[in-house]
């Protein structure tokens, strides 16, 4: 029987069926994932697994077969939601990195509003890994990652319009999340 797809091991098997072939999404998927695991102290411990599930499946909306709307967020959000998993799984995998401001962009914000966003500990560490993580896995610095995603957009596509527009965003998720790290005891 598979694991729950809200449990690291759940995600990493779906993940694992879906995005290898698309070579370096799979190996930012895999860092983008560690990285949660590195940050998790940043929210509560029950949630904690469910961080680094998010993780795993965050980027799932890319895999050909399950491309729809070709918005990754909402696409990997309605497989999730297809396959039951659990409602705060599916509203992290809509709303990660920002996911609102390239929905305007593409004319879906209807579509994703569907999905509720948590304004939480866990969507900031979610930003925060994906956010600090490279598209071949390599690990960034935030300024250094939005840049490299404007340039590899070109200007005035939707994607890179959602990221200039959800930088103080994005900004402010990941420092909130470096705080929460940092005031853990060691």
């Amino acid at each position: 029987m598979p694991s729950a797809l809200d449990t690291p091991r759940g995600a990493a098997e779906l993940a694992e069926s879906l995005l290898p072939p698309l070579g370096n999404r799979w190996l930012h998927t895999q860092a983008v994932a560690a990285r949660a695991q590195e940050v998790s102290t940043a929210v509560p411990h029950p949630d904690r697994g469910l961080l680094v599930a998010a993780a795993w499946l965050h980027d799932i909306g890319y895999a050909p077969q399950l491309r729809d709307t070709g918005f990754h967020p909402l696409d990997g959000a309605r497989h999730l939601e297809a396959l039951g998993a659990p409602v705060r799984l599916v509203r992290l995998v809509a709303h990660h990195s920002g996911a609102v401001y390239e929905a305007e962009q593409r004319g879906l914000s209807a579509q994703l509003a569907v999905y509720d966003r948590e304004d939480s500990p866990v969507l900031d560490a979610l930003i925060y890994a994906d956010m600090t993580t490279g598209p071949a896995g390599q690990s960034f610095d935030f300024d250094t990652r939005i840049d490299e995603i404007l340039v590899r957009y070109e200007p005035g596509s939707e994607v890179h319009n959602a990221i200039s527009k959800a930088r103080p965003y994005l900004k402010d998720a990941v420092e909130r999340t470096r705080i929460r790290v940092a005031s853990q005891p060691t």
